[in-house]
């Protein structure tokens, strides 16, 4: 049979390295290894170690220089991906051939083994690049065709004519601020990393975490697809309106826009799906319609009016009629400044239009900033251009030729100035033309009619393929993080460039339906709320990220402002409710909605965040604040270093301390680890198992791993170490060692001393059924996870020997995984159910300041102690029964408790712990015979000096002299035992006050006999509890 050790050295020459030959061949460059070698620095020590210190001189050092390898995720083709070394490598003795097991493995294959597969590899051809877009192509005509839409040909001359020019120039800065604001954060953002798919959701989420980016993404992705349906129903009106002026009609005006939308957007969809590259050429066709329909327009305000042109109100550049123009003309319900920004501004919302395809750009964080700004930038350039050449047009013109001027008649109209009189229509209010009455003004104007024409259809179908595109790539982002139940089919992607077809097929299923509608203009207020909603988040994250001056927000783009951003955040939110308030509310209520089920859910991403930047500064914040406060005795809080080892080890321990302190006050879990190679315990002292175990479990606590010599030196430091300012621990908790006295003395040595010479309270918890769960052999749950332990090591010991692994392994390790995972978070103990009409039994048998009779209160206010009476037991001599009485009485008093229930607590049912010979005759019997191999040897045969000697050697060890001197706290023990046994077989728990060992005059081991003999053969749990002697309670209210 092989011997343990031939085993370990088996297992430990399965990570020894071996010399690879790229290694011992690599060249040495000025900045270090220069091969396959250097760049696999990383495994095992494998290349470190077996270059020898003999190899390297001053210039030929491991400590590389920095190199984007080393931060990146990514691996280059053609070239092999470079690590940097760890701290074992560069630290540690490179004859080490054991390696630390937090130590990550990159090893390569070995040369000569699989060597013909690398060559394969290495004869591949490098994979062909998907479309990629620069600033101009992908970002800036991809925005401005977002923002030219169907309101600046239809309803920008009807703004100009309501608020005049000057006040639609204001209205066009000002929306042009408010997306300058969001284009600066954005860029902002988008320069502080590198920017993958998914667009505005990427870019919130990021930054603000999954709650608020998953939210808006959902919505944003469900916006742009309703907007696909916006667009396209304005393309099918003016299209049937073009259709029943020239006389064709198929069924009616309604189901003429329905077919022709339905016949539009699936075009639009073919479009989509034949490419991101067909998409881009379609997308340069409309750019170069429209800058044709506005060379029309502009050449057509040169060139003179013709008279039918003038009777219907354009008389080219006059003064007086752009002087007229220039001040307001409100008319009609909606004839006020914030009625035409609301109509006025959705044009403005296609600015993310760029971010949305981030995933395609070649450089994101160039091409979004550079093309977003430039976008807004000329369109709003291009606003201002036409509102002020629009103003050639008069508000008012009949259309009639013969509305010329007489020469008897009386015209106070500014066209009678130019020879027309239209007084009689606008008396009437019958005029049909001029841009307070003709939406087409822009094309009476132009040079060429159907070129304007032509541009309505280039801005909607424009507008609507980038809904269409960006749709489906913010949803596949959001898909792909599982934020949400039920979406993740549409996350996959397909082709060379991940296109996410099912992600297309759903926005034309959602667009289809909207456009069955055919009346959209109760759903575009919604529209426009959900992109005002997004710009708002993006300026909160840009402000966010700056105020929680977080090291990891360094963009790379100045030109922005925090404050700047918190305005324009505030600004968007201020304009949902002054366009419509009830789509506001229903955008709000949606985020809220969307953003609880993610709080509530708590999906495991983790960001780097700033609001995980700015909990950290609050809580930094808070600490430091607490030094500036006294502390109060009505303040107490008790706040606990529990010694649970690995916490999955005593689950018991944890949840009863977890109900006294959760949402109260400091649980720290610590873990003193003594035994195990020094890389090894180390890593299981700080392993982040531990913090998720406490985490699935829902256990608020830290947790706090040490290593130590031994038990009491690693608690020591805990005790010391333990906590922050304020917030540190003033109550230490045990599990109680049950085989205490089967153990090496050495091992005896507890902290309790140390705890109440540090000014601590102690408690001590005993289960019948004993706390640690690892080492139960009874535990049928320890046999599961065993049996999962040994197929992992199986598992592991062919991953290193054979380097290949069947599908039937594979599967074992997984199925074991799972279950011992699965076991450790359903594994349950009494204290996580609810307790019924039980009894909590306090047993205040010394005052120690309230510690004792504060513990259980706390408990009582849980739900699952709620219907547990507290009974309080207090000894005392027969003569002061009554004075004894009503003194507890006044310090349990419900004003100091805060008791909610009177009939909850027993006062004071009075003991005699004075005990008798006779009654515990055979329980002395039983505490001397524990004590026997701990007595110091006294035969009358040996040198009284050698066993002074011995005594000082061993000072655990117990005389005659220390049982005499304590025999009546020893009977007062055994007494209490059998207390315990008569009042309290049926309680939920039981609360004693623990007695303390005098130094010097009580062994160590006769009080851990004492605390064995106290709690022993007793079915409840008990918990031994002693205060600091400081007051925790208090009479008074200040």
């Amino acid at each position: 049979m092989e011997s343990p050790d031939a085993r370990n050295v088996v297992q430990l020459d399965a990570f020894k390295p071996r010399l690879s030959l790229s290694v011992a061949n690599a060249k040495i460059t000025h900045g270090g290894f220069d091969g396959p070698g250097y760049d696999n620095c990383s495994g095992y020590g494998s290349r470190v170690a077996s270059l020898g210190s003999d190899a390297l001189s001053a210039y030929e050092t491991l400590d590389p220089p920095p190199h984007y390898d080393f931060y990146t995720k990514t691996e280059v083709f053609g070239r092999q991906r470079r690590f940097r070394p760890s701290l074992y490598q560069l630290h540690n003795d490179p004859k080490d051939s054991s390696p630390p097991i937090y130590e990550e493995t990159n090893a390569e294959p070995i040369r000569g083994e699989d060597s013909s597969e690398e060559d394969e590899e290495e004869q591949k051809e490098p994979p062909s690049e998907p479309t990629r877009f620069g600033w101009i192509h992908g970002v800036m005509i991809r925005c401005m065709l977002n923002i030219w839409g169907v309101i600046l040909y239809l309803r920008l001359p009807w703004i100009t004519a309501q608020a005049g020019i000057g006040l639609t120039w204001v209205i066009i800065l000002l929306s042009s601020c408010i997306t300058g604001i969001t284009g600066l954060s954005t860029s902002a953002i988008a320069t502080n990393g590198k920017v993958k798919k998914g667009g505005t959701y990427f870019l919130i989420s990021r930054s603000l975490g999954p709650e608020l980016g998953g939210s808006i993404g959902l919505i944003f992705a469900f916006a742009n697809a309703v907007a696909v349906a916006m667009h396209t129903v304005g393309f099918a009106e003016t299209v049937t309106e073009l259709m029943y002026e020239h006389g064709a009609v198929m069924v009616d005006r309604i189901n003429d826009i329905r077919i022709i939308g339905i016949i539009t957007v699936t075009c639009l969809l073919g479009i989509s799906l034949a490419g991101m590259s067909w998409e881009s050429k379609a997308q340069i066709l409309f750019f170069l319609v429209i800058m044709v329909s506005f060379a029309s327009f502009i050449v057509g305000t040169i060139i003179p009016a013709s008279p039918e042109k003038q009777a219907k109100g354009f008389f080219s550049y006059k003064a007086d009629i752009f002087a007229t123009n220039f001040v307001p003309g409100w008319r009609g319900p909606d004839g006020s400044f914030f009625g035409m920004f609301s109509i006025f501004f959705p044009s403005a919302t296609g600015i993310l239009a760029g971010a949305n395809i981030s995933g395609d750009l070649k450089n994101p964080a160039v091409a979004i900033p550079k093309g977003t700004l430039m976008a807004i930038f000329w369109t709003t350039i291009s606003y201002l251009i036409i509102s002020a050449t629009i103003a050639c047009v008069v508000r008012d013109a009949s259309g009639l030729l013969n509305d010329t001027l007489l020469s008897n008649s009386n015209c106070g109209d500014i066209s009678c100035q130019y020879g027309w009189d239209f007084t009689e229509c606008i008396a009437n209010e019958t005029c049909l033309y001029g841009i307070s009455n003709y939406y087409q003004s822009i094309g009476l104007v132009s040079a060429f009619a159907p070129l304007i024409t032509a541009g309505i259809f280039g801005a909607t179908l424009s507008s609507a393929l980038a809904c269409l595109v960006s749709a489906p790539k913010v949803f596949e982002c959001l898909c792909k993080d599982k934020l949400y139940p039920f979406i993740g089919i549409f996350g996959k992607g397909y082709g060379k460039n991940e296109e996410p077809l099912r992600g297309y097929l759903l926005t034309y299923v959602i667009a289809a339906c909207f456009i069955l509608i055919a009346e959209l203009n109760t759903i575009a207020p919604i529209i426009s709320n959900f992109f005002l909603c997004s710009y708002a988040l993006i300026n909160f994250s840009c402000f966010h990220a700056s105020i929680t001056n977080s090291p990891g927000w360094r963009p790379s783009f100045k030109f922005y402002s925090k404050w700047l951003s918190l305005l324009g955040a505030v600004i968007c939110v201020v304009l949902m409710f002054l366009l419509t308030w009830w789509a506001a509310l229903i955008a709000f209520g949606v985020v809220f909605l969307l953003l609880g089920y993610t709080v509530y859910k708590k999906p495991e991403v983790n960001w780097g965040s700033s609001v995980q930047a700015s909990s950290y500064n609050r809580a930094l914040s808070q600490c430091a604040g607490l030094n500036h406060v006294e502390d109060h005795v009505k303040n107490y809080r008790p706040q606990c270093l529990v010694l649970t080892g690995p916490p999955s080890s005593r689950p018991a321990l944890v949840d009863l301390i977890s109900c006294l302190t959760k949402d109260l006050s400091l649980m720290i879990c610590g873990n003193v680890v003594t035994a195990g190679p020094p890389q090894s315990v180390a890593q299981e002292a700080s392993s982040e198992r531990h913090v998720t175990w406490l985490n699935k479990r829902k256990v608020r606590s830290f947790y706090r791993g040490v290593v130590a010599a031994e038990l009491r030196t690693g608690a020591n430091m805990l005790l010391q170490g333990a906590g922050l300012g304020r917030i540190k621990p003033n109550v230490l908790l045990m599990g109680f060692k049950t085989n205490f006295s089967s153990d090496t003395p050495q091992a005896l040595s507890l902290c309790f001393s140390d705890a109440f010479d540090l000014r601590y309270g102690v408690c001590l918890l005993r289960m019948k059924e004993g706390l640690d769960v690892s080492q139960s052999p009874q535990s049928h749950g320890e046999r599961r996870i065993s049996a999962a332990k040994m197929n992992l090591l199986l598992f592991s010991f062919l991953l290193i020997t054979e380097k290949k692994i069947n599908t039937q392994s594979k599967f074992l390790y997984t199925s074991c995984l799972s279950n011992a995972h699965k076991f450790n978070q359903r594994l349950t103990t009494g204290f996580q159910k609810a307790q019924g009409k039980k009894t909590i039994d306090v047993y205040w048998l010394s005052d120690d300041g309230g510690l004792t009779l504060l513990l259980p209160y706390l408990l009582s206010r849980r739900k699952r102690w709620a219907r547990c009476k507290v009974r309080v037991f207090v000894g005392g001599d027969a003569d002061t029964r009554e004075e004894q009485k009503q003194e507890c009485v006044l310090i349990a008093h419900p004003g100091v408790l805060i008791m909610s229930t009177m009939d909850r607590l027993t006062y004071c049912l009075q003991l005699s712990m004075t005990p008798t010979f006779d009654s515990v005759r055979s329980s002395v019997h039983r505490f001397e015979k524990m004590l026997d191999r701990f007595r110091l040897d006294t035969n009358p045969k040996q040198d009284c000096d050698s066993g002074s000697e011995r005594q000082q050697e061993e000072p655990w060890r117990i005389t005659e002299q220390d049982l005499e001197r304590n025999r009546a706290k020893s009977l007062r023990q055994i007494r209490l035992n059998e207390v315990l046994k008569d009042y309290s077989r049926e309680a939920a728990l039981i609360v004693i006050t623990m007695p303390v060992g005098m130094k010097g005059a009580c062994p160590n081991t006769l009080y851990l006999a004492w605390l064995d003999f106290l709690s022993r053969d007793l079915r409840p749990p008990v918990l031994l509890v002693r205060g600091n002697q400081e007051n925790v309670l208090t009479f008074y209210c200040q």
